[in-house]
């Protein structure tokens, strides 16, 4: 064994452990309720989100209902759902927080509504997503994600037996012991069988990162890889992303041109003179959806209504299995398509990632992809306990209890392992750097070993 290398793994083992446990549990906790939204939500609200199976009243009908109770406000976006499932009219109040309505398709009858983020799963969903602090927490759940991939090599490295393979206390934690013992064995056994779903749950989610995921989707755009040539809009010059104009899209479509009706082209089959301006009538939310359905979208979907003169009316399928993935714009005068962009036309990458999407929201295989998730959630939440644990248990009083400082020899290797962080995952990079810097600016002074 080389005791300098595990010196200096241990000792940012350690600063990385006791700085991103509390992000970690988090991120855990939050993410093992996302997993089960539906059944959560399904349990909690089953008067609001499932109905009796009936033929389906004209969508334009369970929007009016939805905007009964809030005069002045706007429809934005109506999921038509599976059988034996309620609409929800997504309303943007005069005044408020914007709320789900819940209808039911075969009566137009209002069922409830609230606001997402008041609720369990929707709390779990923004906290996952940005810890409730918008785009800057959105940059710290980046930073999190990938200081975990670092604690995941270095705990590998750490756990690694050294003086022959045995099962007590390597592959099984020695129960009868007490005290540090058995704390370190729970933390290094329960990182070692969930090791690889951890990095696996990390990996698949930083495409949704701001900084790596913005590098991800240009990087395969540009090599032709992630969004599909063909359906760039060329000739345009389009000032909004789909993202921006709808809120949300699939991962591959976020960055992508949203396509803009046209309210001056000729709409009456090109007879001269018969153009139509910023106030001519829309084709309407009903007839917008018989010309999905005649494109052969067929429910569930998400139908995005528009919001301006040259909005368009959108919808998108986003199935469990990513292979029937489906977007198509339609022009909201003449109801011409746009666009029509489906899982087929994507690049291998961005398949890849849309693939790893749904793996990683326990979806793609159903209540097995759930369970398996699970298991990495909750060993998450066992280290981020146990590290921490460990350390307060071993912490002389009024110290730190890291491991020794770094070598000159080391501090060399670790700046090189810094430049390739940095590549792989910039804002780790940086990050490291600025801990090297700190690092060596303070006191020197004998840590515990």
């Amino acid at each position: 064994m080389r005791p300098h290398l595990y010196q200096t793994i241990w000792r940012w083992h350690f600063y990385a452990g006791l700085l991103v446990a509390p992000f970690m549990l988090i991120l855990a906790v939050t993410g093992a309720i996302y997993l089960f939204n539906d059944e959560i939500n399904d349990a909690l609200h089953p008067q609001q989100r499932l109905v009796a199976h009936a033929e389906q009243r004209p969508v334009s009908q369970m929007i009016a209902a939805a905007l009964t109770d809030y005069p002045g406000g706007s429809a934005t976006r109506v999921d038509l759902p599976a059988p034996g499932r309620s609409v929800q009219v997504f309303v943007t109040p005069a005044a408020g927080d914007p709320v789900r309505v819940y209808v039911d398709p075969g009566t137009a009858r209002v069922l409830g509504s609230y606001v997402y983020t008041h609720t369990i799963v929707g709390f779990a969903d923004v906290a996952h997503g940005s810890l409730m602090l918008g785009k800057f927490g959105d940059g710290v759940v980046e930073l999190v994600a990938c200081w975990g991939l670092i604690l995941v090599a270095t705990g590998i490295y750490l756990w690694w037996p050294r003086g022959g393979l045995r099962v007590q206390g390597v592959l099984i934690p020695r129960l009868k012991e007490t005290g540090r013992t058995l704390w370190r064995d729970l933390h290094a056994v329960t990182g070692v069988w969930t090791a690889l779903l951890i990095a696996f749950l990390i990996v698949t989610g930083l495409p949704w990162a701001n900084v790596w995921g913005g590098l991800l989707k240009r990087g395969t755009d540009t090599v032709g890889i992630g969004y599909p040539t063909s359906h760039r809009l060329h000739g345009t010059t389009p000032t909004t992303t789909v993202k921006q104009a709808l809120g949300q899209a699939p991962w591959t479509l976020e960055d992508t041109p949203m396509p803009a009706s046209d309210p001056h082209a000729d709409h009456h089959g090109g007879h001269a003179g018969m153009t139509m301006d910023a106030n001519s009538p829309s084709i309407g939310v009903d007839r917008a959806v018989a010309i999905f359905e005649g494109k052969g979208v067929q429910g569930p979907y998400r139908l995005f209504l528009p919001s301006a003169p040259a909005g368009a009316f959108t919808a998108y399928t986003y199935p469990d299995r990513p292979q029937g993935q489906r977007t198509v714009h339609l022009d909201q005068y003449s109801g011409r398509v746009l666009d029509d962009v489906g899982f087929a036309n994507y690049g291998w990458a961005a398949k890849g990632v849309e693939l790893g999407v749904q793996l990683h929201m326990g979806n793609y295989f159903g209540r097995a992809n759930q369970i398996v998730m699970l298991i990495a959630c909750l060993g998450v939440i066992m280290l981020s306990l146990t590290g921490p644990i460990m350390w307060w248990r071993r912490r002389p009083k009024g110290g730190l209890a890291a491991p020794r400082e770094l070598s000159p020899l080391k501090l060399r290797t670790v700046a090189l392992i810094t430049l390739a962080l940095g590549a792989l995952f910039p804002l780790a990079g940086v990050s490291l750097l600025l801990v090297l810097i700190i690092d060596q600016l303070r006191p020197s002074r004998q840590d515990n070993a």
